[in-house]
């Protein structure tokens, strides 16, 4: 079957003639499709405070998303807490650290990132063990992440600042009109099940970013037609143009 639509789960390139979806259109001949598959609720202040979480007791932040920066400083304004300039914030990579600059100056405070994984990040983490961390988090926080922190033997605590709920797709996608599917999450594929209870695979080919979400695709019940990041396509985008090309080359055949 050639591919002719594609469903990208997650919002829309600001401009997607820089992207690569704009050379696969070109070359493959299909059109994309993006659509936000989930939403972020919000954790209030009162709910955490059930939890016994009391913000002026850490010392230092656990910030693995945007989000979690986000839903960190929300929090904090809804508590009254004015963050102190001694706080120090351990971010998953540069990009999240440099997104603090959203909310603080930057240069005045200490921030600490790693080079993309969890486990670099602990391994300056433990440089810090004196700290009494708060890791904040979404209520799908992976509990392989809890595991490498308890591992560690840091002195943490859990704090869910946001919930991962489906985005209400019924009448904004007809699921029925693609020939491939995108994920990136297990949330995405647990929207699926939720906007779209009768859907069936049939042809449609589906690809997942990342290992969680491949296995909530074939949990499911679907086939998983492509996967990133692999050797060949680190990428999401490398992966979906492999298939691509792996497709025409079929129908060349045909």
């Amino acid at each position: 079957m050639k591919i002719k639509s594609v469903l990208v789960s997650q919002p829309k390139p600001a401009d997607i003639s820089k992207t690569p979806f704009a050379d696969m259109k070109k070359k493959y001949g299909v059109e994309f499709t993006f659509e936000k598959f989930i939403k972020l609720d919000d954790v209030t202040a009162s709910e955490l405070r059930q939890e016994h979480i009391k913000l002026p007791e850490y010392t230092a932040i656990i910030l693995t998303s945007r989000n979690a920066i986000d839903h960190f400083f929300r929090v904090a304004k809804e508590m009254r807490y004015t963050v102190p300039e001694t706080l120090k914030y351990f971010c998953i990579n540069e990009s999240t650290a440099f997104y603090l600059q959203r909310y603080v100056q930057y240069r005045k405070r200490k921030v600490f990132y790693g080079n993309q994984t969890l486990t670099d990040l602990i391994d300056i983490m433990k440089k810090h063990k004196d700290e009494k961390y708060l890791y904040v988090c979404s209520d799908i926080s992976s509990d392989s992440t809890i595991d490498l922190l308890t591992a560690a033997k840091l002195n943490f605590t859990k704090a869910v600042m946001f919930r991962t709920v489906p985005a209400d797709l019924k009448d904004k996608v007809k699921i029925n009109e693609f020939d491939m599917l995108c994920f990136f999450s297990p949330a995405g594929i647990h929207s699926l099940k939720v906007n779209f209870p009768d859907f069936e695979q049939k042809e449609v080919a589906i690809g997942g970013f990342g290992e969680a979400t491949c296995q909530a695709i074939v949990e499911a019940g679907f086939e998983l037609s492509f996967h990133a990041p692999t050797q060949t396509a680190p990428s999401m985008t490398m992966a979906m143009e492999e298939y691509l090309a792996a497709e025409q080359k079929k129908s060349k055949k045909k």
